[in-house]
């Protein structure tokens, strides 16, 4: 379980038909462990389609803390990544290519 005060993010990627793989190998949670922004627990990554058969991703993992995040918005190792994702992914809908909500676990 995540850190009690890391921040979990679900970033959600509209990605372009066709780009799916180029795009998986891009996904950057070791770099951002590498980088240590983020907590031990890997991240969770899934893969599904929209009602029209758009592929789509998410990818679910905490962040250290709010200063980490700030740190991986400003790294060029991370700004290497996170250029060409932009260019893979595709606004859909009325939603922007990516979505990065920050939430928090509920224990019911």
């Amino acid at each position: 379980m995540a850190a009690k005060h890391s921040e979990t993010v679900i970033c959600h990627y509209h990605v372009k038909p066709g780009s799916e793989k180029e795009f998986e190998a891009l996904l950057h949670w070791p770099t951002l462990k590498r980088l240590g922004t983020v907590t031990d627990e890997p991240s969770q990554i899934y893969r599904g389609a929209d009602e029209k058969g758009r592929p789509m991703f998410w990818e679910i993992f905490h962040w250290k803390s709010a200063a980490a995040f700030q740190k991986a918005h400003t790294h060029p190792d991370v700004l290497a990544i996170w250029e060409p994702m932009d260019m893979l992914c595709e606004p859909r809908d009325g939603r922007p290519n990516m979505e990065f909500p920050h939430v928090e676990r509920l224990a019911l």
